[in-house]
């Protein structure tokens, strides 16, 4: 059987500026794609591949909030994490960026 796979480009189908914290920051915060992209994808599809090409940055308050509080919300390991999300980035620093904001709220989860 195969896996369904949701393909989403930050850039075009979210932001090309996402930044912020909380929706109270602006609508392209890390809680708005949360809550309107990533936990819905992750609910509904086997695999979610993000694409941040074309993304002209993210701040860790986006990146923490987004990832950090799907772990948060969902208590996804980070083992499920890493075989569920998969990121596509030029930027070699994002991917270890967003997995210690994923371990830092496992961490936190598990207390």
């Amino acid at each position: 059987m195969s896996k369904s796979v949701m393909k989403i480009n930050i850039a075009k189908d979210f932001s090309k500026n996402p930044a912020g914290r909380y929706i109270s920051d602006g609508k392209y915060s890390g809680e708005s794609f949360l809550k309107n992209y990533l936990i819905p994808a992750v609910k509904t599809h086997d695999l979610v591949e993000l694409d941040f090409t074309g993304v002209r940055g993210y701040g860790s308050s986006f990146l923490e909030e987004a990832f950090g509080g799907l772990i948060r919300l969902t208590n996804m390991s980070l083992k499920d994490f890493m075989s569920k999300i998969i990121i596509i980035t030029q930027d070699p620093f994002l991917a270890p960026e967003i997995n210690s904001y994923v371990s830092d709220a496992e961490k936190i989860n598990r207390t």
